[in-house]
């Protein structure tokens, strides 16, 4: 069970300063635990406290940085089933899909720990014309200097850890809000993080409602801000954040094309597509949405995805047999409800699922959704998948373009013409070949374009953005 309240994090330290926020259970409803919400004071002290530890961090070596990374890999693991029960509770995602988070965030701080000690630099050949005759040019990374970090409800270890774990394998130090839905987990890795000896002001995590976390984003002492989370909020925040780099990971409405070449292996691709489009009830960025299936195939794979969508469980989280828990509440519910009834009186046809009760939302699959829809156009962020047949596959990759997102794109085909194709032709950060956009490893450069953000995330890549290039140039005679 949740420890009855938890502090935040404020330099390092914990700060029993309240109890204000409530973290429910999301499936019962219920508040599971109460934890402390900081101010714009504590803020503001946070910043400053983190502009000063940057000389210390400075000087605090690549292998002390593995090291703390180490430790925590190490304190994940022994703590895995409360990481694990944590989050089913306080985002309410099967127990089985929690697991997995908490395996995904320890191979997270398991490649910042490697990626630590190779941040190298390169040598500039400078003899391209006679004048620059004798010099030599030298190139590293530094830290940028204070990051400021807003994560998500939906995988709030994982996601947080692809901000934190690269921020201590790059010495930068950082300020977290964790979503006010799900902070428990952030504030276990706050408790880990202390055991070490990071410098004083190295992190602190605060949980803060929206209203009064402008400083996360305003204040001009960070000079990096890195916020996952919808599109409306994210490009709003980058408008309000000044001279500072921003990083954005947001939504998508992501397609899997079905290639007429799939007859065969109709039973994998269902299996893919369900999981793609209803684990921890749709609410990722990258879940199945949109499936385009070749005309040959469309039948076939119809009547199996419908079994498969009707077939999964859903109910309490806690139980290892769910597979579809409760959405992270019932005003989200509602509002993924609306754009479906919406579209069903614009013609589409519900041909599994549908049920709505609470938070709780059926796996539901539609067919014949008009493009011009919410439910097509935006992003669902639930439990819903829209299945459509097209008969040419230029055609098909259009249509996956035809949206104002560009995340990842699943691609089922044979043809490695179709696959290299679709990775020249789709408007994504990502193709997925024979698998669906929701497949992410921690280690590849992840992000989308257009509405769906900019830069990219991945230990390596979110290293480079937390460091800046330093030039030296020496004559070696003069």
């Amino acid at each position: 069970m949740l420890q009855k309240t938890y502090p935040y994090y404020l330099a390092n330290e914990p700060v029993a300063a309240n109890t204000d926020l409530e973290v429910t259970d999301k499936f019962s409803g219920e508040v599971a635990t109460r934890v402390a919400m900081a101010d714009a004071a504590a803020i503001d002290k946070a910043i400053g406290l983190a502009v000063e530890a940057m000389p210390a961090l400075r000087a605090y070596p690549p292998f002390k940085r593995q090291a703390v990374l180490e430790h925590c890999v190490k304190r994940f693991r022994e703590r895995y089933d409360e990481l694990a029960l944590a989050l089913c509770i306080e985002a309410g995602k099967p127990i089985n899909d929690s697991k997995g988070e908490v395996t995904r965030l320890i191979d997270t701080f398991k490649v910042a720990a490697e990626e630590s000690v190779r941040i190298d630099g390169e040598i500039i050949n400078l003899q391209i014309s006679p004048r620059a005759n004798g010099y030599h040019a030298y190139v590293k990374r530094v830290p940028i200097g204070p990051c400021s970090f807003i994560s998500p409800f939906n995988f709030p270890l994982n996601l947080t850890a692809h901000k934190v774990a690269p921020a201590i394998a790059a010495g930068v130090p950082f300020v977290l809000k964790p979503a006010s839905r799900t902070p428990v987990g952030a504030l276990i890795m706050g408790e880990i993080l202390a055991e070490t000896d990071l410098p004083k002001g190295a992190f602190s995590i605060l949980p803060a409602h929206r209203d009064g976390a402008d400083l996360y984003t305003t204040d001009e002492r960070f000079k990096l801000l890195s916020f996952t989370g919808s599109p409306a909020v994210g490009w709003e925040l980058k408008r309000k954040a000044g001279k500072k780099k921003v990083i954005l990971e947001l939504g998508g409405n992501a397609a899997a094309i079905v290639d007429g070449d799939q007859g065969g292996k109709l039973d994998y691709v269902v299996e893919r597509l369900a999981f793609g489009a209803f684990y921890q009830s749709g609410q990722s960025c990258i879940g199945v949405q949109r499936i385009l299936a070749h005309a040959s195939v469309y039948d076939a794979l119809r009547e199996k995805l419908i079994a498969k969508t009707k077939s999964l469980v859903m109910g309490d989280p806690k139980n290892e047999k769910t597979f579809v828990g409760p959405m992270i509440s019932e005003s989200e519910a509602k509002r993924l409800a609306g754009w479906m009834e919406v579209a069903v009186q614009a013609g589409a046809q519900i041909v599994a699922g549908g049920k709505v009760d609470g938070a709780m939302f059926e796996a539901t699959l539609l067919e014949g959704v008009k493009r011009d829809t919410d439910l097509y156009r935006k992003e669902a962020f639930g439990p819903v998948a829209i299945l459509e047949r097209f008969n040419d596959f230029e055609a098909a990759l259009a249509q996956v373009n035809d949206s104002d997102f560009g995340l990842q794109a699943g691609v089922f085909t044979d043809s490695l013409a179709h696959a290299h194709r679709a990775w020249d032709a789709l408007e994504v950060g990502g193709v997925v070949i024979n698998d669906v956009p929701s497949f992410r490893v921690d280690n590849m450069p992840y992000g989308g374009v257009k509405d769906s953000g900019l830069g990219r995330e991945g230990v390596r890549y979110a290293i480079e953005d937390m460091t800046e290039l330093r030039l030296m140039v020496m004559r070696e005679t003069w």
